[in-house]
């Protein structure tokens, strides 16, 4: 039993299936979203003493958190933007790219955010939003190695960093010059010409005639498995982790009650972690949240002819990723602008699967489907991590975009703080709801 947490029982009067028993818990904090964000804010709540019910309609890691290019991305100081050149966007307004494609009928939906998403995207406030972001992804790597090793999870890492490849010489250039504007963040990385890349990826074809190889970022085999053991190991600490829906959440007093399968629970806090559903639960609240999601697919294949792989490999030219893991070579794509809810849309994992082909020997999709997913994303590039302003109590984690992998364990470290009231590693200002 935990230290600050109340759990007991009640009889109700028997209904017509005879006499049931309801659980009721009480508990200092529930965390909604048992993905990497939701599991490692439960974590570090729960190191701080706070007892922790973590809710979820699914397992962990079961959402978003599963389905990633695996990487830790110490080397991505600088977000993801909005292309800003008349050049790039006459070239996505064609719909035929392999990095980004959309649903004809729902840009006029989404249309406001990505202008506001532009607006942001401009160098002086790309900037600043690189700024903000610095201290989490400075800290990425380190908050998570120190959850892995107690999680006993060690062996799902990889510490040789991941690789930018570029077809051309043109991208080649390109790729070096944006490494070397980087200096100021005293990233480490290698330049490799055809001849070095061939000697750490010899499976690789002569279409990549370079790559440069970031070696702070680091990369796992099996990034839901990592979710799932440092969920394993809240549960080891004594946590309580439930399945339930979180839009039953409610006020009740000085506190908040959701239902979950095993009965009510009641906490003094809650925390949102619900990735691209966080909006919807905050909507009733009176919170409108300029959030919207970027679509993402994977699928894993078998290597052919005795090929291997053995670094995270990006296609700078193409937006993919490639990736070895435990099911096989994972194939990302890039972002789909689409309904959250949408059925599937095939076309970008088989373009993305053909440029591929050139690449490596692709053989059998492992999955008859692909995996898809959905990035919860800002305009402004950030996540929220912070208080509700309107609600004491309630508290916000989502909003991370291609980041939310990465800056889980940080992210969690972070809320903790601020719940808790303890001293936090950096300003929360930047990540606040009303910034």
């Amino acid at each position: 039993m935990q230290s600050h947490g109340e759990f007991y029982a009640r009889n109700v009067l028997p209904n017509t299936w005879g006499w049931r028993r309801i659980w009721r818990m009480k508990t200092d904090v529930v965390v909604l979203g048992a993905g990497i964000v939701g599991v490692s804010t439960a974590l570090h709540l729960q190191a701080r003493g706070r007892s922790v019910v973590l809710l979820d309609r699914r397992g962990p890691g079961e959402e978003t958190s599963y389905g990633n290019a695996g990487l830790i991305e110490r080397a991505s100081v600088i977000p993801y933007a909005f292309p800003r050149d008349w050049r790039s966007l006459w070239r996505y307004a064609r719909n035929n790219t392999p990095d980004v494609s959309y649903h004809p009928r729902f840009l006029p939906r989404i249309a406001p955010w990505l202008l506001r998403y532009w607006w942001h995207s401009s160098p002086t406030r790309l900037a600043r939003a690189a700024d903000a972001m610095l201290p989490l992804i400075e800290r990425s790597v380190a908050e998570h190695d120190a959850l892995k090793d107690d999680a006993n999870i060690t062996h799902l890492f990889r510490r040789n960093g991941w690789i930018d490849g570029a077809r051309t010489d043109a991208g080649m250039t390109r790729a070096i010059a944006e490494a070397e504007a980087l200096s100021p963040y005293g990233l480490n990385y290698r330049v490799l010409d055809r001849q070095a890349l061939t000697a750490l990826e010899p499976s690789l074809s002569s279409r990549m005639v370079g790559a440069v190889h970031w070696l702070d970022p680091v990369n796992v085999s099996d990034p839901g498995a990592v979710t799932r053991g440092y969920a394993a190991l809240f549960q080891k600490r004594g946590g309580q982790l439930v399945r339930g829906d979180a839009r039953s959440l409610k006020a009740a007093g000085k506190g908040w009650q959701v239902q979950s399968v095993q009965g009510m629970v009641d906490a003094r806090d809650v925390v949102v972690a619900l990735g691209p559903w966080s909006a919807d639960l905050l909507r009733p609240l009176g919170y409108r949240i300029p959030m919207a999601v970027k679509r993402g697919y994977h699928q894993h294949y078998a290597l052919e002819d005795g090929a291997t792989l053995s670094h995270p490999v990006a296609d700078i030219d193409s937006g993919f990723v490639v990736t070895p893991m435990t099911l096989g070579v994972r194939l990302t794509t890039g972002a789909e602008f689409a309904s959250r809810d949408a059925p599937p849309s095939p076309i970008q994992i088989q373009r993305t699967r053909a440029l591929a082909g050139q690449l490596l020997p692709l053989g059998a999709a492992v999955e008859k489907e692909p995996w898809m997913g959905c990035r919860p994303c800002m305009p402004d590039m950030r996540p929220v991590i912070g208080p509700a302003p309107k609600h004491p109590g309630l508290w916000m984690a989502f909003g991370h975009a291609h980041h939310g992998f990465t800056l889980g364990p940080v992210t969690g470290k972070l809320m903790a703080s601020l719940i808790t009231g303890q001293a936090p590693d950096m300003d929360p200002a930047p990540y606040a709801l009303r910034r």
